[in-house]
């Protein structure tokens, strides 16, 4: 398993009277995040998981899932042209 990389400079918070369609309150500290985001972007893009912690409270971080990659499948002309008409 890999190890959680947690954000710089995002606190998420749940008050716990907050109306139920609110999920949760972010704050931002926009040197620390702005760093953190450079630092783990791919393809100008970053992924964060908004998870709970064992102690009840949210946090976030960097979501590094990626598809597995297939081999490419030969396409109907390479097929043809890998047989031996002979």
């Amino acid at each position: 398993m890999q190890e959680k990389k947690f954000t710089d400079g995002l606190i998420v918070k749940r008050a716990e009277n907050a109306p139920e369609f609110v999920i949760a309150n972010l704050s931002i500290k926009v040197d620390e995040f702005t760093k953190w985001l450079t630092d783990n972007q791919s393809n100008g893009w970053v992924n964060i998981s908004l998870m709970m912690g064992k102690s009840g409270k949210p946090y976030g971080c960097l979501d590094t899932w990626k598809p597995k990659e297939e081999a490419p499948q030969p396409s109907i002309v390479e097929e043809i042209i890998d047989e031996d008409p002979f």
